[in-house]
């Protein structure tokens, strides 16, 4: 199966347009601010352009690391965290579209073909966390079952067909959340991704040259930790020879890929993926104004897994962390209480369930938006490669 490593066969496929390219909007809108500010230097206007992306990262990736530990690594950080690579994504695809005409030297165009590069790991990273929201998926019905069993309409007592019932799928949770290498679900053979069109009426099965995604489907023997440190291997900050040869283009590249490469670090450290990348060696630099904020995000991170241990393979979410104590609690409560339960047993039972109620509720609303960005996500990061690689061709 072909691989992220593979980049010739993919860079040759083409790509759905988005909206319009980024190398072929706002340029109307550039000349217009020159012109109303009496003739400015567009390489003046250029460094303008760069330093509000600086700013923008920093404000956004400060909203995140001062989260309080409730909502810290919560599926809702998770996805403002998305919305936040989102909206850097955006900012750095126009500030490419309006630098435009600086990108012709022999430098430059390096810069950002190394990018662009970097961009298929990146969208294998997204379709294996696509596949660990999957998993979760799984969870969360063994979770309802739990929730149904123990917690009945209208009150009624908990018997011994309702303990039974709460028992079996109990112990079918705790055998979904081991390692897929131990259980041999089916999850530990990604055959789906972002590109997969299911069948329906209108969309009858294609061959699978059709249905595999535009970076591939990941492979049993693929690890996102290798991806991430290939990705972090390639980072280098710039120094000012560099910076003044590319018009800056130089800083904003790298910025956007340290972006990068902490989105994907974080997001599959929080949800299970194929060897996470938590051990992946990620050196942030002190020269920017988003480094505070990236290194606070990390250091959160990194202390959270030392809190977990080995249970931080099942991914850091909070809500994970809170099914794992539960179902270890709850199952305790069930192992052989005697029947009729006593009020404090009751009570006990009812308060794990509660918990486990509400971990089932968040993910019955949160699951679906959050696929949804990821696969955003994806589609912003393989458009901006696609259209990116095909201007540097017609240069």
């Amino acid at each position: 199966m072909p691989s992220s490593e593979n980049q010739g066969s993919f860079s040759r496929i083409p790509f759905p347009s988005f909206r319009r390219g980024i190398f072929s909007i706002r340029s109307d809108q550039i000349h217009s601010v020159e012109s109303e500010q009496g003739g400015s230097s567009s390489q003046e206007s250029g460094g303008s352009e760069l330093r509000s992306f600086q700013r923008l990262v920093s404000s956004r990736f400060s909203d995140l690391s001062v989260a309080n530990g409730e909502e810290f690594l919560s599926v809702s950080w998770v996805r403002k965290l998305l919305d936040a690579f989102g909206d850097c994504q955006d900012e750095f695809r126009a500030v490419l579209c309006s630098r435009k005409e600086f990108i012709s030297k022999q430098s430059q165009d390096k810069i950002l073909s190394d990018y662009f590069d970097m961009n298929i790991k990146a969208l294998d990273i997204c379709n294996a966390t696509r596949d660990g929201i999957q998993k979760i998926h799984l969870w969360q019905r063994h979770l309802e079952i739990v929730v149904s069993a123990l917690d009945p309409p209208q009150q009624r007592m908990i018997g011994e067909s309702h303990l039974r019932r709460a028992r079996k799928a109990l112990t079918d949770l705790s055998l979904a959340m081991l390692d897929e290498k131990d259980t041999g679900s089916v999850f530990s053979i990604r055959n789906r991704s972002f590109g997969h069109h299911n069948r329906t009426k209108d969309h009858p099965q294609r061959s699978p040259r059709h249905s595999r995604s535009l970076s591939w489907s990941v492979s049993p023997s693929w690890s996102a930790s290798k991806q991430l440190q290939l990705i972090a291997n390639g980072l280098v900050p710039p120094n000012a020879n560099e910076v003044a040869a590319t018009n800056g283009l130089a800083t904003l590249v790298f910025t956007m890929s340290h972006v990068l490469l902490f989105v994907l670090w974080a997001i599959v450290a929080a949800i299970p993926c194929q060897d996470h990348g938590l051990q992946t060696n990620i050196t942030i630099p002190n020269l920017f104004p988003w480094s505070r904020s990236l290194q606070t995000l990390h250091s959160r991170i990194m202390e959270e897994s030392k809190k977990r241990g080995r249970n931080s393979n099942n991914g850091l979410l909070k809500e994970i962390h809170q099914i794992e104590k539960g179902v270890h609690h709850l199952s305790e409560l069930l192992d052989s209480p005697q029947l009729p339960l006593s009020e404090e047993h009751k009570e006990d039972v009812r308060e794990s369930v509660g918990t486990l109620s509400l971990v089932s509720k968040t993910y019955q609303t949160e699951l679906g938006p959050l696929e949804r960005q990821l696969r955003e996500v994806f589609r912003k990061i393989r458009t901006c490669r696609a259209e990116g690689l095909e201007f540097l061709a017609n240069t």
